[in-house]
């Protein structure tokens, strides 16, 4: 028997004690939070409205809008009214459920970055069979595929970190997370630690894989094009899908592959706001800026297959 009071609230210390920081926190964040809000909503919007955005392409953009916002959510209102009421405390359901959510919607954004980067291999590669092998059928089922897998790598740890008990009520963290959560463990974390190590490397290992065999297929068929102009307006397009990608898995390998969760998180934190609040904010801007060279590259890909097509 373990001679010590369960802890039912943790104490999330946040970035900074400094109240004038924290006013500049709070304003830069609510500010990331708005955009973030409006950006993905516009996406998700028009492309329920819009009758020429109902390519595959868009659906997936339409899904991983949706991801933005939920994953963002479950991380910065909380934060925000902690910053406004000075109040830190969350409550252990709380802050599961936090996790819960947060690693939920992160971890489906890496499988359905994947699936973009292969819907992209398709349009550039196989032009004139995009429609047929994208069809809205097979991209419900990559969706669904997204989601399952996700579930599947998620009951495990989580079923662990359910069993474990926490004599450390102080988080040295802005949201609750599976390294600082880990971190006020006063059980042995060694072997959830590992298990945590092993899914988020096999989710990096896996996706970044795919997106990368994508992405070698699209540059070698970028390559084979005739016109300086195709090559340049198909450079350009992939590179907005590619800047999410770097950010994305950039700052979470800089986050979760560590040895040990009880390394220092205070460096981890600062990676933490781009991941949570200024990631968000930035991918509909990006995606949608080059929604017009999207068109022209598809329209020169098309082209230049079917004349290949014709001259065989």
């Amino acid at each position: 028997m373990r001679n010590h009071t369960a802890i039912t609230t943790f104490i999330l210390l946040g970035l900074t004690d400094d109240p004038q920081l924290q006013i500049i926190l709070f304003i830069f964040l609510l500010i990331n939070y708005m955009l973030s809000l409006v950006g993905n909503l516009v996406i998700i919007i028009l492309t329920f409205v819009d009758a020429h955005l109902k390519t595959a392409m868009y659906y997936f953009l339409q899904n991983f809008s949706f991801l933005e916002i939920s994953f963002t959510s479950a991380c910065i209102p909380r934060f925000l009214y902690s910053i406004v009421t000075g109040d830190r405390t969350i409550t252990y359901n709380s802050c599961i459920s936090q996790v819960f959510f947060a690693d939920l919607f992160a971890i489906i954004e890496f499988f359905l970055l994947a699936t973009m980067s292969y819907d992209r291999y398709v349009a550039i590669c196989k032009p004139l069979h995009y429609m047929t092998i994208m069809n809205p059928m097979v991209c419900k089922k990559l969706i669904s595929g997204c989601w399952l897998i996700t579930l599947l790598l998620m009951i495990p740890p989580l079923g662990y970190v359910l069993t474990l008990e926490f004599c450390d009520s102080v988080m040295d963290h802005y949201i609750c997370d599976a390294n600082p959560l880990l971190k006020s463990s006063c059980s042995d974390t060694e072997f959830i630690e590992k298990m945590v190590l092993f899914c988020c490397s096999f989710i990096l290992l896996v996706t970044f894989t795919f997106v990368v065999w994508s992405y070698g297929s699209i540059i070698r068929t970028i390559l084979g094009f005739p016109s300086a102009q195709q090559k340049k307006k198909a450079f350009s397009t992939c590179s907005s899908h590619m800047i999410v990608v770097s950010i994305t898995y950039g700052s979470c390998i800089f986050i979760y592959i560590k040895p040990s969760a009880k390394d220092e998180m205070a460096t981890n934190k600062v990676a933490s706001v781009f991941v949570t609040s200024i990631s968000p904010m930035l991918n509909p801007f990006i995606y949608t800026l080059r929604n017009k060279q999207e068109h022209e590259m598809l329209n020169l890909v098309g082209n230049a297959e079917m004349a290949a097509s014709g001259s065989r």
